[in-house]
């Protein structure tokens, strides 16, 4: 009989990543799909915090084929050693004629869209994919990813802010009107999901640091 199967776990851990700092990250311009590149201070943290998420001596690379992502995956590849798995159905939200507009020409066109999606309603923004349909094809592929992992086993999943939050929110089975509760992700930064002996639980979240043990009575 296996770990998993007497409910204590295999003590797997996922960190999802996201990329570094591009041009539109600066001009609050909404990115989803398309294709945009890090800027040289994105390079510079992608090569920091990569320096720190190799010391977790992760198992497995896995990453959005998007440049922004995938250029930030190989820093990390680079002192690892370990090859990058590239998957489409890691990018970002597609959301149609949102896409390269600011924050505020978005909320000046379409405003009663916006004001939805922040309540929680499931809306189609800019007329691109639902969240649970971001959720549907990316949280498979981290999960499939992850059972191949040796118990105790990492894996780095190098993402976007919202795919990032749409998969913590389906992993952790959070309902999806929720899933905005998760605050999002600084560029660079990361959350830590950790398996325990009741599935998936939130073990860091926009962090810019090693995880720190836990010591006390909550764990």
């Amino acid at each position: 009989m296996s770990r998993s199967d007497t409910g204590q776990g295999r003590g797997r851990r996922i960190v999802l990543w996201r990329h570094g700092q591009t041009a539109w990250n600066l001009e609050r311009r909404f990115q989803g799909s398309t294709d945009i590149e890090l800027t040289e201070t994105g390079v510079g943290q992608a090569r920091r915090s990569a320096r720190l998420l190799a010391s977790l001596k992760p198992d497995a690379i896995i990453s959005s084929d998007l440049r922004r992502a995938a250029k930030t995956a190989d820093e990390l590849a680079s002192i690892t050693g370990h090859p990058v798995t590239r998957d489409s159905a890691l990018r970002e939200t597609y959301a149609g004629v949102w896409q390269g507009l600011t924050h505020e020409e978005i909320v000046e066109r379409h405003g009663d869209e916006y004001a939805a999606w922040k309540r929680g309603e499931p809306v189609r923004r800019g007329g691109g994919e639902l969240e649970t349909e971001v959720a549907d094809r990316a949280a498979p592929v981290v999960l499939r990813h992850a059972d191949k992992l040796p118990d105790g086993g990492t894996l780095v999943v190098v993402s976007h802010g919202g795919t990032i939050r749409t998969t913590i929110g389906r992993l952790l089975g959070l309902e999806a009107r929720h899933w905005e509760s998760l605050g999002g992700l600084a560029n660079c930064s990361w959350s830590v999901l950790g398996e325990g002996a009741r599935g998936w639980r939130l073990l860091e979240h926009n962090a810019g640091t090693l995880p720190e043990p836990v010591l006390g009575d909550d764990d």
